[in-house]
């Protein structure tokens, strides 16, 4: 009886076609926000902000840019890593280029140099789909990393061949570098992920989103009904990529504050796949969800044993944590092929026929 719309009723059509039309949702989603702004900041410890919040954060960012190609426009692309170490690299030479530049601006400007190169690696794929343009982004992923292996402009030289997040504040507060504290960095990080979630939600409820839809459902019908594939898809990916290289920028700057190409390598592109696949294609909920299943199951299965009382090898651990977490990728994905987020939507249509009968 709690969760339902009786009564609430529309008088726009802004207000029927809002994100969220319910006002249950609103509440709910405006407190959560408020709680998440506050509560961790202050109550969470430096585990839980580092080795948790911070990384889901930044792993909910580029998953939900690589939903945008994959789970709306149907372009399927396993360069994820490749375009998060190019906003990676490019926040770091433009911190160092510009010591005066915001650190926000650096975040939003290396997402744009990302776009640029997806837009160049996306050219494919008016003319190829499917499988043969995963192997085309594959190609991406590791000329990348390549390139940033061999040209030492990326790094300014350095013989160590890392680049590290300088210091950098933000309102007089250090969100960057060694002496910013954990807490600041999770509140930039999340206000990133907040501003780019909400206008990723808008754009998919849009006509840019509709377009992806129509191209990924049909293309050739989209086509005829004058959806342009050639500027659809390389949409598509600009804005994919714009999201992996905030995301891979905040990987370094917020969360690791050193990296090297390893950080990007082809297991970063399925790890990130593997997020969207659980948590929902075709959903920025389901980005989240996916993000929060990657990143918090390998941390509980690695505490597993000592809350149970076991003595368990590092080595045999490791293992039996690979198998349980693969096994449960695949229980998800055979009960629900659609994603953690389509059991959250039946969970929410249960509930809204709560106690009658369905």
């Amino acid at each position: 009886m709690i969760y339902r719309e009786a009564g609430q009723f529309k008088s726009s059509y802004a207000a029927d076609q809002a994100m969220f039309p319910i006002v249950q949702d609103r509440v709910v989603v405006g407190a959560f926000l408020a709680l998440a702004f506050v509560v961790p900041p202050v109550l969470a410890d430096e585990y839980w902000l580092q080795a948790v919040l911070i990384p889901f954060l930044v792993y909910a960012m580029a998953t939900v840019g690589l939903n945008l190609l994959t789970g709306y426009a149907g372009q399927l692309s396993l360069g994820t890593g490749g375009f998060m170490a190019v906003g990676a690299y490019a926040a770091f030479k433009l911190t160092t280029a510009f010591p005066g530049l915001s650190i926000l601006a650096v975040f939003v400007l290396a997402g744009v140099i990302a776009a640029a190169v997806g837009i160049v690696f996306g050219l494919p794929s008016l003319r190829i789909k499917g499988f043969y343009l995963a192997v085309a982004t594959l190609a991406a992923q590791f000329f990348l990393i390549w390139l940033f292996n061999k040209v030492g402009w990326f790094v300014n030289y350095a013989s160590s061949g890392t680049i590290t997040a300088p210091p950098r504040t933000v309102l007089g507060i250090m969100v960057t570098g060694p002496e910013a504290t954990a807490p600041a960095r999770y509140v930039v990080a999340l206000a990133l992920v907040v501003v780019f979630g909400v206008i990723a939600k808008n754009l998919v409820r849009g006509r840019i989103g509709r377009s992806w839809m129509a191209i990924r459902d049909r293309d050739i019908a989209a086509e005829i009904i004058g959806v342009r594939p050639l500027r659809t898809k390389l949409l598509a990916f600009a804005i994919s990529s714009f999201y992996c290289g905030v995301a891979g920028s905040m990987l370094v700057f917020l969360f690791l504050g050193s990296a090297e190409t390893l950080a990007f390598d082809i297991n970063q592109s399925f790890l990130v796949l593997f997020m969207v696949i659980i948590g929902g294609l075709g959903s920025i909920l389901g980005s989240f969800l996916g993000a929060a299943f990657i990143t918090l199951v390998p941390i509980f299965l690695t505490n597993a044993p000592h809350w149970l009382g076991l003595d368990v090898s590092v080595a045999l651990q490791k293992q039996v944590e690979l198998m349980i977490f693969g096994g449960l990728i695949l229980f998800f994905l055979i009960v629900e092929p659609h994603g953690l987020a389509r059991l959250w939507q039946i969970a929410k249509e249960k509930l809204r026929l709560w106690p009658f009968p369905h």
